[in-house]
């Protein structure tokens, strides 16, 4: 006999379903919703008893990580993003940080050396000089928020892609993790990593990213939500260890594809 109850006590059930369904990828939502959304279908698909509050978060939870898993695994890493003309560009683009403006980082041009580690040969620290020395390219691409909104930046730096071959990465390794100014990190997939519209970016509209928009490094990835791209960044490291992030560490959906 199941032991999921009809009502569980401090859970809705309309409003779980629902949450539960925003979680999925695509093709799992469709099936879940085709097959008459319930419960005991939810329970199926995460293996989790729903029979009170903790429960059905554990339930969402493992949602969660089933549409990491299936996002990764749909993800096309040759597929670009859309791109736009400069008459979409959206001015003035937003700040976006999980602090006020006026309390961004503010780096040292001078001081600033960019960290390599983990799985390269070359671990030595890179001068910003030497990073705009780098061969570089241009991209208009939508900028998207977990938070509903969405913006049209023009972002010119290198492929990261281009740059981990330079520093001998191994790009066998599952993952690049990045650490920020204001102690701020994530972590990405290498298919992520090795796209060919991921950036290391160093410019926005033509001129050098101000504070407001990441200086000295952002790290451009139009097929990622935006909290995704991280802003000041400090160090790389490549890795098969799973690092986390600022806000994976807090729930939300690592892959987190856009």
């Amino acid at each position: 006999m199941s032991r999921i109850r009809t009502n569980p006590p401090g859970v809705d059930p309309r409003l779980l379903i629902k949450d539960a369904a925003k979680l999925m990828p695509a093709p799992t939502r469709r099936l879940f919703l085709r097959g008459g959304a319930s419960l005991g279908a939810l329970a199926f698909l995460s293996g989790c008893d729903i029979i009170d509050g903790p429960s059905a978060e554990q339930a969402l939870t493992k949602i969660s990580y089933l549409n990491d898993r299936a996002q990764a695994w749909l993800f096309n890493p040759s597929k670009l993003a859309p791109t736009y003309p400069e008459s979409a560009i959206t001015r003035p683009f937003p700040f976006n940080g999980y602090y006020p403006e006026d309390e961004a980082p503010e780096v040292d041009k001078d001081d600033y050396k960019f960290e390599v580690g983990g799985m390269v040969d070359n671990k030595k620290s890179w001068t910003l000089d030497e990073l705009y020395a780098l061969p570089q390219e241009t991209q208009i691409t939508r900028h998207i928020c977990v938070e509903g909104w969405s913006a049209i930046g023009k972002w010119t730096g290198t492929p990261l892609r281009e740059f981990l071959r330079r520093v001998g990465a191994d790009t066998r390794a599952k993952y690049v993790w990045f650490r920020c100014a204001e102690g701020y990190s994530t972590s990405i997939d290498m298919p992520t990593a090795l796209h060919p519209q991921t950036q290391m970016t160093f410019k926005f509209d033509d001129q050098i990213l101000s504070r407001k928009y990441g200086f000295p490094m952002k790290v451009r990835m139009p097929t990622k939500l935006g909290f995704k791209n991280p802003k000041y960044v400090m160090e790389m490291a490549v890795t098969d260890k799973y690092l986390g992030g600022y806000w994976e560490d807090q729930g939300y959906n690592w892959f987190s594809g856009s």
